[in-house]
């Protein structure tokens, strides 16, 4: 018999028989000694075995999921291993991984099921799919809309476990049928931008399937009884599969996928289009800039998130959530992911002046729109949405403010609440995350909804934009699109109260690429986007390159200098928690006992 070699895949995944299978898939259920027969004749079965894809064990679709990665903790979220986010307190994981020390965390990402085991999760996800794919014929029973729905799903599954891998790890054999012990395991890898395009195509039939099901949405639109309130809605549906496609081809058109060089940025642009237009022709709109918030906090499910992943309701003090707000906010120990000052510095001023560079701010300056001892006035509404600053308002804590600084008495330095010496996970940039925050604390107990948008409207708009920059320049829109690159990145904010892009960057592509770039930086952060993007971007080597920043904060006399009474001064970060880039870093190794036993195999470069 064959080794069952591939890609450290099999990981105990049943690589030997269906029956085999079926015993560990199906967990026994509806019964033991299950046969083929058993599990795909009948709809109920064949179901029980397919939703294992979505399970609660710890090698499922959720592991694909950016805050339920979050929700491990040990502060190894995507943003943290980026110059974008600090892990407070704690030296390691994404530590070591944003310096390019990637070592034994290999396995956090693979194998081992205390963490999240992604690269697990995805091949046997794939496996299932595939498995209902080539069985379901055999159904004698339920009706055609549902057994549509399963094939669009296991279509959806597959390719959505394929991106996820191919994010990580590069490009992938893209696995259509369940393997067995006579098949061919050692496979060849397909170049980044085949691996791309089959997963489009995948989502496309997933795409039609859930058409012919009445599935384009799982609930009724805005305004009709039971909307938002599918028991079926953590399920994708036909919306998410097209805006699954044209991310996927965003992808592909990316500098470091293209292989087409503008037809690539032509299809994305024309897919992101077609996927804006049917969104919003099933009722998917983007939310006011008052209810904004409710796509991560609040409620279990939104209009803007085409697929969403609800987290149910967690309290002040999860463990789910201490990488969200910290030790200092619970009042014991844990991690905090932290904004350094580099992610702050993208959130512009609210009259749209640029604030990444010392040139941008000394212009803002100029213009009176920006003050650097009054640096945290007139900004973007994100801004306030999604980060805790000094003297940000917050509930229950001292003056209703968050106390951030130190103050020297005697030569000696005290610190204020937000910075107690005694916690691990404070900040160690000025900052902490608010986006995902939820107003918990110790000082404010309660328990709030927590949602992941896995996929977004926004987003589609964000993709759009990027892909007619390219492919068209600023200011012509796609064919048959009534929208060009700079209207849809004004939309996006307009609908929080940001003016338009400053006319000085919509001039030619070149120029308007960084805005784009930051608008999304700043419309996505936190949403596990940043990491993958740089890299696709090729901007990695140089926004890793450093320097991290953080902002130090004294309180100080009431001056004309310092008109809060606090002294701001942007300062790099400790050489412990700067960042670090070598181009191996563009995708994670594989686990070296399965190179070993590699041939046909190209394996990703060790770190």
């Amino acid at each position: 018999m064959k080794k069952l070699i591939i890609l450290s895949l099999c990981l105990g995944l049943c690589t030997i028989s269906l029956n085999s299978c079926l015993k560990s898939y199906l967990d026994k259920t509806p019964g033991s000694g299950l046969t083929e027969q058993d599990v795909f004749s009948k709809y109920a079965n064949a179901t029980k075995f397919f939703d294992a894809v979505y399970g609660e064990g710890s090698t499922n679709i959720k592991n694909a999921y950016n805050l339920y990665f979050t929700f491990w903790g040990y502060g190894q979220t995507w943003d943290a291993m980026t110059d974008i986010s600090d892990v407070g307190n704690i030296y390691g994981g994404a530590h070591g991984i944003k310096a390019g020390n990637l070592g034994t965390a290999i396995s956090s990402f693979t194998t081992n099921t205390g963490a999240r085991p992604i690269q697990a999760s995805m091949f046997r996800i794939i496996r299932i799919s595939n498995m209902t794919l080539e069985h379901i014929g055999m159904l004698k029973d339920g009706n055609p809309d549902d057994i549509n729905d399963m094939i669009a799903q296991a279509h959806f599954v597959r390719a959505f476990a394929h991106f996820t891998l191919f994010r990580i790890w590069g490009g992938m054999p893209y696995l259509t049928k369940p393997l067995g012990e006579d098949d061919q395991w050692d496979i060849p890898r397909l170049s980044k931008h085949e691996t791309l395009m089959r997963i489009a195509a995948d989502m496309d039939t997933a795409a039609i399937f859930f058409a012919k099901a009445n599935r384009m949405r799982r609930d009724p639109i805005s305004g009709q009884v039971g909307n938002l309130n599918s028991p079926d809605q953590f399920r994708p549906n036909g919306v998410a599969a097209k805006a699954m496609k044209s991310r996927a081809l965003l992808y592909a058109a990316s500098p470091l996928n293209n292989e087409l060089g503008v037809t690539d940025w032509e299809a994305a642009a024309k897919a992101n289009w077609e996927a804006i237009q049917i969104a919003e022709q099933n009722g998917y709109y983007l939310l006011s800039s008052a209810d904004y918030k409710t796509n991560f906090v609040g409620v279990p499910y939104t209009n803007e998130q085409l697929w969403a992943w609800s987290a149910g309701t967690q309290k002040y003090n999860s463990a789910s959530i201490n990488t969200i707000i910290c030790g200092v906010f619970q009042g014991s120990g844990g991690y905090a992911d932290c904004p350094t000052q580099n992610l702050v510095d993208k959130f512009e001023t609210l009259n749209g002046d640029p604030l990444n560079t010392d040139a941008d701010r000394q212009a803002a300056i100029a213009s009176g729109h920006y003050k650097d001892q009054d640096p945290y006035a007139n900004r973007d509404p994100r801004f306030y949405i999604d980060i805790i600053y000094n003297q940000a308002p917050i509930i229950g804590w001292l003056n209703g403010k968050a106390q951030i600084y130190y103050q020297m008495v005697g030569g000696v330095a005290t610190y204020s609440e937000l910075l107690n010496q005694t916690y691990t996970g404070i900040t160690h940039t000025g900052y902490y995350t608010r986006k995902y925050w939820g107003d918990l604390s110790i000082k404010n107990q309660i328990s709030v909804p927590y949602t992941d948008p896995i996929i977004r409207l926004a987003e589609l708009y964000l993709n759009y934009a990027e892909a007619a920059n390219e492919a068209y320049g600023p200011n012509t829109p796609a064919p048959g699109a009534t929208m060009n690159a700079v209207q849809a990145i004004n939309k996006i904010r307009n609908r929080v109260g940001m003016p338009n892009v400053l006319s000085a960057f919509t001039t030619n592509k070149e120029l308007f690429r960084p805005r784009i770039k930051n608008e999304r930086n700043v419309e996505l952060c936190y949403e596990g986007h940043y990491f993958h993007d740089i890299r696709r971007w090729m901007d990695a080597p140089v926004t890793m390159a450093g320097p991290l920043y953080g902002m130090d904060i004294e309180k100080v006399t009431v001056s004309t200098t310092y008109p809060l009474g606090f002294k701001y001064i942007r300062t790099p970060l400790t050489s412990d928690r700067q960042s670090h880039w070598i181009d191996a870093m563009y995708y994670f190794p594989f686990e070296q006992k399965a190179m070993n036993q590699m041939t046909n195999f190209t394996p990703n470069t060790v770190w």
